[in-house]
């Protein structure tokens, strides 16, 4: 047996070396992937968007295009000579930097004289490097002075403050994520060693992952983005320690079994890995329904998260299993195992206690969790999903969001951001005079052959393949809901030209062809989730009622977790509501991960329902996997948490989401209403497996 022994510990030691070999060589991509991100949210639009054409047309005007930068000085007591001077000199070191396309239109003086307007087109060319050219204006401009303030907005400034955003994932959150899943597997384990094990696999996975999602989306096979790229490393840091902490209880279940540390882990892993392989096969598949959506930005996170956790799965259930068996039972010091052939539930006291409470409660354990439930979804009627404004977007003042707000005290909204109107030839001078006439259109004027120069009324306008370009200035600011609805008005006005072919793009139309798509996606992508998942429970439970109430359970949580998020994000964090993508990355990851804490628990009622019958299994099983799946929840809860560092609203609120959601589903479905549910309807659960048959014989003949 000794040699058996030292050639499973060879192996093991090879498994580990060769595992660190990888992570050396994959180490350096977890700090790079900012290198292939992109940020422009036009490149997400969906091929067959209104915006899209209009794109495409307006691209035909221009020999490049551009993104402009807006940058505005304003001094309430009036704009002076000296003050224009400062303006005059800045325009002409703007169109000396890089990136920058010139020469650059004469500054636009406020109609109040309370300030002034520089318009800094930016090569679309730059990509990620146009946040360096908005930070080369900005030291251009300098500070404000003498009651001169100077800030840099427009569609660039945002961009700019997006990126020094997403630049923060690389550092501060994977540093976060680290110190908060360290945290929590000392607290767990109460061991100096232990912790080690779960936190270098969990590394490992992620710069694995990171290796393929640089090499892939440098190669352009997928799309990278900041909130993908923040996303993937909370998610493989929660989903990995999940794992972790499933396969190191069961690993320590077996030690108190078996005398070697080889035969407990053999026993471990069987009994471990289906549950694991199940619930990242769950997520994984979950996830690669954003393939069907329609924006390029949903698309992108599916392959990047499921990449993520298939990294995750490979790690974990071959890197950590060899760490622990080299380990053996000192890795637990100072509460080692001993093989005293304990029942599991002897480890669990207070798992087994409210095992006991819902045995004896079960049908109005189940009936009050389920009316509580249902009565956190009623604040779904606060959810309020909409297109964030700029202002919204960020949970801090930045130099755009200030800039914006000088912009829109001072000229018509819209400025700097018009809407775009391609439209035939023939039928300009009438879609300009319908579009004039729309509500919240500030002006409708043609582009011209110069448009460097002052606006000349009297310039026939440029015409490029037969269609002429108009720019509309909205009243409203671009992000705002008014200018939403001044571009679908204004659509409505310019389609009902006979013959113009109008197509209306623009910053404002983007925002509002993104919402039409992810209204359709929740349409389309929540529906064929359902169905993965549900096919994926009833071939790991060998049953179709089992996986129809934890579905069931699952969604309820869901409504419960929107609910009570709509409030908090409402009336306590005071956000103004919810981008438009936000219900179906909650749905996505909230379902997807939610099931996965029902998947371990009732993998292993299952298990223990062949042994001792469904009741009692469903005790065993709650008792047994108590412990370690709240902790998984926490982890979970706890690393998406992680999100709140990056002072975007739309990824603070998908971590508050997935957190309170993972908390509900670990402490009120999987510990009570599940199990009550499933103790209450008896053998039938397993309905029409075997299963329910033997179970429902053997419980009839012990009630005779």
């Amino acid at each position: 047996m000794s040699g058996r022994g030292g050639r499973v510990t060879l192996v093991a030691l090879a498994v580990v070396l060769g595992w660190l070999l990888v992570g050396a060589v994959t180490g350096p991509f977890a700090g790079r992937l900012g290198e292939v991100a992109t940020n422009d949210s036009a490149a997400f639009l969906p091929a067959d968007a209104e915006a899209t054409r209009a794109q495409e047309l307006s691209g035909r005007f221009v020999e490049r295009q551009t993104t402009p930068a807006l940058v505005v000085y304003e001094r309430t007591t009036g704009i002076t000579d000296a003050d224009r001077q400062r303006v005059a000199a800045d325009a002409a070191r703007f169109a000396g930097v890089p990136g920058v396309i010139g020469p650059l239109p004469p500054p636009i003086p406020s109609e109040d004289g309370q300030a002034v307007q520089v318009v800094v087109p930016i090569d679309d060319g730059e990509g990620e490097r146009i946040g360096t050219t908005v930070e080369r204006l900005r030291d251009i401009a300098g500070g404000d002075r003498d009651g001169l303030t100077v800030d840099v907005a427009g569609p660039a400034g945002l961009l700019a403050d997006l990126i020094e955003v997403f630049s923060a994932i690389d550092g501060t959150l994977l540093l976060v994520t680290l110190c908060v899943v360290l945290v929590i597997l000392l607290v767990v384990y109460r061991s100096p060693v232990l912790w080690i094990f779960p936190l270098l696999s969990a590394g490992t996975s992620f710069a694995l992952a990171a290796a393929f999602v640089h090499l892939l989306a440098d190669a352009d096979v997928i799309t990278l983005n900041g909130q993908a790229q923040g996303i993937l490393t909370v998610l493989v840091f929660g989903a990995g320690t999940d794992y972790a902490l499933l396969l190191v209880a069961r690993y320590r279940e077996e030690l108190h079994r078996h005398a070697r540390p080889w035969d407990a882990m053999r026993t471990a892993w069987k009994g471990a890995a289906p549950a694991i392989i199940a619930s990242g096969g769950t997520v994984i598949l979950s996830l690669l329904c954003l393939l069907l959506s329609s924006l390029n930005s949903n698309r992108a996170l599916g392959p990047v998260a499921a990449i993520g956790i298939a990294a995750t799965l490979l790690v974990m259930l071959t890197f950590l299993p060899a760490l622990l068996l080299l380990g053996g039972r000192w890795a637990f010091w100072p509460r080692r195992p001993r093989e005293d052939e304990a029942e599991p539930q002897a480890e669990h006291g207070m798992w087994r206690r409210i095992a006991g409470f819902v045995a004896r409660r079960a049908r109005p354990v189940w009936l009050v969790t389920s009316v509580l439930l249902a009565a956190l979804a009623l604040g779904l009627t606060q959810l309020g999903a909409t297109t964030l404004g700029q202002s919204d977007l960020f949970t801090q003042r930045t130099d755009s969001v200030v800039g914006q707000e000088v912009i829109a005290r001072h000229y018509p909204a819209g400025t700097g951001s018009p809407a775009t109107i391609l439209v035939d030839q023939r039928a300009a001078r009438q879609v300009a005079e319908v579009a004039r006439t729309v509500p919240g259109v500030a002006t409708v004027r043609p582009v011209t052959g110069d448009p460097t120069g002052p606006p000349d009324p009297a310039a026939p306008p440029r015409v490029v393949d037969g269609t002429v370009q108009l720019e509309a200035t909205l009243a409203d600011p671009p992000d705002s809901d008014g200018a939403e609805r001044t571009i679908r008005d204004l659509r409505a006005a310019v389609h009902r030209v006979p013959g113009a072919n109008a197509a209306v793009g623009g910053f404002t139309a983007i925002n509002v062809d993104t919402a039409a798509a992810a209204t359709r996606d929740q349409n389309v992508i929540i529906p064929v989730v359902l169905v993965v998942i549900a096919i994926i429970l009833a071939l790991l439970l060998r049953a179709l009622l089992a996986p129809i109430l934890l579905i069931a359970t699952v969604l309820l949580s869901f409504a419960a977790t929107l609910g009570l998020c709509a409030l908090v994000f409402r009336h306590v964090l005071d956000f103004p509501g919810v981008d438009a993508s936000f219900p179906l990355f909650a749905f996505v990851f909230l379902v997807a991960l939610g099931i996965d804490y029902n998947i371990f628990l009732m993998s292993r009622v299952r298990e223990e329902s062949v042994r001792r019958g469904t009741r009692a299994g469903v005790l065993a099983g709650l008792a047994v996997t108590g412990g370690v799946i709240t902790s998984a929840g926490i982890v979970l809860a706890a690393t998406f948490s992680a999100l709140a560092v990056l002072p975007l609203v739309v990824l603070v609120e998908l971590g508050v989401a997935v957190a309170v959601g993972v908390l509900i589903d670990t402490i009120v479905v999987r510990s009570l209403l599940v199990p009550a549910l499933a103790y209450d309807i008896g053998p039938r659960v397993w309905w029409p497996g075997r299963l329910a048959r033997a179970n429902g014989e053997r419980e009839a003949r012990r009630a005779g």
